[in-house]
């Protein structure tokens, strides 16, 4: 029935499905925008709660892009009206990856239901079971992975090879690379948080399995960064239709509101006034990322940290629910704000992170490491003081510290708590004497500007991707 509707149409129909986790869905949406401006007809599918964030992307695209809005399917450990995973966690996410495969029957229902149904579905690689749909719909499916190249891999293996994997203390990949070695704590949360035999994590395993069966691999890294690992994929799954388009903040729409579900004019002009009074370089950028939130102790070492290093600073603190404040999760300490009030910025809530970091002031970013932050510093050019704690931050940790040689770690684990004096010792110094990293910094941005420029390896990849695509709706 695809296949047949769309013979005739010049501009294939396209099911995009993003997972709804900042991270996952901004990058998704940053290709969705790129693939609308190629000549493609889109349409993307979510649940009511973050049809906001498709805004920018709508008034873009009026005639393109439509939205297709699913109610938030029903599971008994997600509270009613969560709909997206910064209200949950990272632990969270397998609930919202098995109450989001409910939706395979009446996405086939409404695919059978339409005549010009889309000839293709680009999914999220969280979302492995669209698959599954595409099989029965007789229908190519892309799995797009928000994150590198080397991460695929590595979730490949251990996937392919859990009860060998969890019984070790430390992890060699031999078969991929410089065979790169991960303590077992330092795998991707996913896979630590799985337990065999329960439903909803067998659910997880084999969806993400079933990535491996997908039509074609979209990838948001660039070759400069790790073309090695491009290479081994297209290897490893026979087929050169893994596409690494790169990063995506760079040639998504407008940064400015990037990640927000509301109105921020105030609050960008408010942040650039103030990075405007900065010297160059001067200013680190402190956030952990939309699922992360600190306790009491941590709050309390990272701003001594912050004030005891005497460094100018944008801190963005992810408010908590009523009872998380109480138990003073994400709460600045008193008097911190009156006594850093010339030197600092306390920010609570979303904030433009890609508008900030793009900022001639701002010189260094205190980052959990999550791949999408990652990608907006390379394309800002600034270097990252690296606290890890989940999911793969300690695998971009480690390319950035230890392979790129763009940053430094200030701490490691989600229940860590840094000395406040080290702390504020290690931001001094990076900000102020960092110069090889900085400067390492600046190179990979000209890199990363470099790989979606025309003729760039992504844009490349981006064009092979569109005229394949193209393909389809013939």
């Amino acid at each position: 029935m695809a296949t047949a509707a769309t013979r005739s149409n010049p501009h294939p129909h396209i099911l995009v499905f993003p997972y709804p986790a900042q991270g996952h869905m901004l990058a998704l949406l940053d290709l969705t925008h790129q693939l609308a401006l190629h000549g493609l007809t889109i349409t993307i599918l979510v649940t009511p709660k973050n049809l906001p964030f498709l805004s920018p992307l709508l008034s873009s695209h009026p005639s393109s892009i439509t939205p297709l809005v699913f109610p938030f399917p029903s599971h008994p450990l997600i509270p009613p009206g969560v709909e997206h995973v910064k209200d949950v966690g990272n632990c969270g996410n397998r609930l919202i990856m098995a109450a989001l495969g409910k939706l395979e029957d009446p996405l086939f229902n409404w695919f059978n239901s339409q005549s010009n149904p889309p000839v293709a579905i680009i999914s999220d690689f969280f979302l492995g079971w669209t698959q599954h749909l595409a099989t029965r719909l007789q229908i190519p499916r892309l799995a797009f992975f928000s994150t590198r190249a080397f991460l695929v891999s590595v979730f490949d293996y251990i996937w392919n090879n859990v009860e060998k994997v969890k019984c070790l203390s430390e992890v060699e990949f031999g078969h991929l690379p410089g065979s790169p070695v991960f303590k077992q704590e330092h795998l991707p949360s996913l896979f630590k948080l799985y337990k065999i035999s329960d439903p909803d994590w067998e659910f997880v395993k084999d969806g993400l399995l079933a990535n491996t069966k997908s039509w074609g691999y979209v990838l948001n890294s660039f070759d400069a960064l790790e073309g090695e690992y491009v290479q081994w994929l297209k290897t490893h799954v026979a087929h050169d239709r893994v596409f690494n388009v790169g990063p995506l903040s760079l040639i998504g729409p407008d940064v400015s509101d990037r990640g927000n579900s509301g109105s921020s004019s105030d609050l960008n002009d408010q942040v650039m006034t103030w990075l405007n009074q900065c010297p160059d370089g001067s200013a680190v950028y402190v956030c952990f990322g939309s699922q992360k939130l600190l306790r009491k102790e941590q709050m309390e070492a990272l701003a001594n940290g912050l004030e005891k290093s005497d460094t100018r600073f944008i801190w963005v603190v992810k408010p908590g629910t009523t009872q998380q404040h109480v138990e003073g999760f994400g709460v600045v300490p008193d008097g911190f704000e009156q006594r850093t009030a010339g030197q600092g910025l306390v920010i609570k809530g979303w904030a433009p992170q890609a508008l900030i970091l793009n900022h001639k002031a701002v010189g260094g970013f205190l980052s959990h490491c999550g791949w999408n932050s990652v990608s907006e510093a390379i394309v800002g050019g600034v270097m990252m003081l690296a606290w890890p704690m989940e999911a793969d931050q300690f695998v971009n940790a480690r390319l950035l510290v230890d392979d790129m040689g763009v940053g430094v770690r200030v701490c490691e684990g989600a229940d860590s708590v840094p000395n406040s004096d080290e702390l504020g010792r290690v931001i001094s110094e990076a900000m102020t004497e960092g110069g090889g990293m900085k400067t390492k910094a600046k190179d990979l941005k000209e890199k990363a500007f470099a790989a979606v420029s025309h003729g760039g390896s992504s844009m490349n990849d981006l064009v092979r991707f569109v005229k394949e695509l193209g393909k389809l709706g013939r």
